[in-house]
């Protein structure tokens, strides 16, 4: 199937490593023009290589109007941004008790306004070609709440009501807003949160961990012309882990 994205300009953000790097590398195999971004200026670079990708920039998207620059920079790098992808890295464990002020602070900012950002950069050019795709990508935990990921399991539940709300503000200009809720995929930040991955897979149906690649195609999908109809939606990729509606 031709998705209709050779020529067109994504932005991955959050992309030198795991799913980030899934999604902008099924980007680029379908022909589109891609940048990406993240923290580390070497990791980002050595990335944009490996993948091919046009355009790798680097970033602190946890500091206020970073995630708006990137979206600027990259609008003069390559003359617009029809595809956004909003990634972010997971935030830290802990509970309520556990969690600093500063730590809900920058998770905000980098999990919330950046999406926000992100979404107040793009549209109105996407507005005025009458074209555009949105895609926030958060966690299945937005839906199904996991104990110890307080922070993620909250503030990424609110993008949901987000996608729901500014989808229906940017349809009838062409304009498509979706999040795509990841469950337990084989990326690092799965070791990170130190759970055996045994453990983990005996809970999954499918008996297995996602591989980034697969939710690269899911994103590369939502992308895509054929995807047009198909807005203002959370879709889980989690090989059925989640048993709830």
């Amino acid at each position: 199937m031709d998705l209709g994205l050779k020529g067109r300009r994504a932005l991955v953000l959050g992309a030198s490593a795991g799913l980030g790097f899934g999604i902008a590398s099924q980007l680029v195999r379908e022909g589109a023009r891609v940048a990406i971004c993240s923290r580390s200026e070497e990791r980002i670079r050595a990335a944009a290589v490996n993948m091919g990708a046009a355009l790798g920039v680097a970033a602190d998207l946890s500091v206020p109007g970073a995630t708006r620059t990137v979206v600027e920079q990259v609008k003069g790098a390559l003359g617009g941004v029809d595809v956004l992808v909003v990634n972010t890295g997971g935030p830290p464990k802990g509970g309520i008790l556990e969690i600093s002020d500063a730590q809900w602070e920058e998770a905000f900012q980098s999990l919330w306004m950046g999406a926000v950002e992100g979404i107040r950069a793009v549209a109105p050019g996407m507005k005025e070609q009458r074209w555009g795709r949105i895609i926030l990508l958060t966690s299945s935990s937005a839906r199904e709440p996991m104990p110890g990921l307080t922070i993620s399991s909250g503030l990424r539940a609110g993008l949901m009501g987000l996608t729901k709300i500014v989808s229906g503000e940017l349809a009838e200009h062409g304009v498509t807003l979706n999040a795509v809720l990841p469950g337990f995929h084989a990326t690092e930040r799965l070791k990170e949160l130190g759970i055996p991955e045994d453990r983990i897979t005996s809970q999954i149906p499918a008996r297995r961990l996602g591989r980034p690649e697969e939710l690269g195609a899911l994103v590369a999908f939502l992308s895509s012309e054929q995807a047009a109809y198909i807005t203002g939606q959370s879709i889980v990729a989690d090989g059925g882990w989640m048993r709830g509606f």
